[in-house]
């Protein structure tokens, strides 16, 4: 995560990216934008926002030598001498052009962005910002001519949402400088995240959270729903995300005893974590260090709920774990042949 409160833009500049494969060719500026303040005010939250509220983070990769990788040395480069800033940020978009080893890649704008006071893990520094723009958005322009207005369409950058875009910041670990990415054009998962940045996830405790939490909705939906039904799914969930509130540490062992009664479920559990890390080439660590900031993120996008055919939804609250055990009932309605749900309460809200 960042903060961008005190952030500015040092060094913006645009370029255009072709593409090999359908001979459209590179532009390039030869000096930095200037800003009119309405345009600066604009564009600095454009830019940053997309990146305030990433919890996983990535480090640069290569093969052979870290050093090798041309993007992680251009920002090397750019933090210890901003003078080169121009002739790196062509560089980087010549590198990009390299990767388009499809027809399907798109051309666009690429903005080359040098950000001043980034606030990352409570210090401030720099980070360089690459940006591609694939899509233009259609938006109406209204002129005077004659004493009367008249209205044409143009085609302009939205404000909503960048395409793709990476903030390297200049902090750095025993792994390198970290990485932040978005890309809302997926269309090529390959092209920016692996071949442009050769990036990886840092191995910290946003991924080790990540990883296991994603164990666990996965077990729910898989085993837990198609063994014991969606109030088994949705209690498992809630004590998963309990327990994670309620400790700094996971070891494996203490969850699967906090979590399940039964020594089957834990067999269960284990089994199929070995298949989750076979099928996504992971490893889910045994013990780590629980980020609260993953499972505040994470706790917002799993839903608890039952859906029934009968046009009902029981929403069940994730941070009350024991509530769906202890007052919702489920039991069979011989006279009608069919399943119901009974609830529990005192007064209605």
């Amino acid at each position: 995560m960042i903060k961008r409160n005190k952030a500015y833009i040092s060094k913006f500049i645009i370029h255009k990216v072709g593409n090999k494969f359908n001979d459209a060719k590179n532009v390039f500026s030869e000096d930095v934008v200037t800003f009119d303040e309405d345009s600066y005010k604009l564009m600095q939250p454009f830019l940053l926002k997309p990146f305030a509220n990433l919890t996983e983070s990535y480090r640069f990769s290569h093969h052979a030598d870290i050093s090798l990788n041309e993007i992680n040395s251009y920002a090397q480069q750019v933090f210890k001498d901003e003078n080169i800033f121009i002739e790196i940020s062509k560089n980087s978009v010549k590198h990009l052009f390299e990767q388009s080893n499809s027809a399907q890649i798109k051309t666009g704008d690429v903005l080359i962005v040098l950000f001043d006071d980034i606030e990352y893990r409570e210090a401030n520094t720099q980070a360089l910002g690459i940006f591609k723009i694939e899509n233009k958005a259609d938006f109406f322009q209204t002129y005077l001519e004659n004493n009367s207005y008249d209205v044409f369409v143009q085609k302009g950058i939205s404000t909503k949402k960048v395409d793709k875009g990476c903030l390297i910041i200049n902090s750095q670990d025993d792994a390198g400088l970290t990485v932040l990415t978005v890309d809302n054009n997926n269309y090529d998962a390959q092209y920016w995240v692996n071949h442009f940045l050769n990036i990886k996830y840092a191995d910290d405790s946003n991924r080790h959270t990540q990883v296991y939490i994603d164990l666990c909705k996965d077990f729910s939906e898989e085993v837990i729903k198609e063994e014991f039904g969606n109030q088994q799914q949705n209690q498992f969930l809630a004590q998963t995300i309990d327990f994670f509130k309620e400790n700094e540490t996971v070891n494996i062992h203490d969850f699967k005893e906090s979590i399940f009664e039964e020594d089957n479920s834990k067999d269960l559990f284990d089994d199929y974590k070995k298949q989750f890390e076979d099928i996504n080439g992971v490893l889910v660590r045994n013990q780590f260090a629980i980020s609260q900031a993953v499972v505040k993120k994470q706790k917002k996008k799993i839903k608890t709920e039952i859906k029934l055919d009968t046009n009902i939804q029981i929403k069940l609250d994730i941070d009350a774990p024991d509530a769906a055990e202890e007052y919702l009932e489920k039991g069979y309605d011989e006279e009608r042949k069919m399943q119901y749900y009974k609830v529990y309460f005192n007064e209605e809200d």
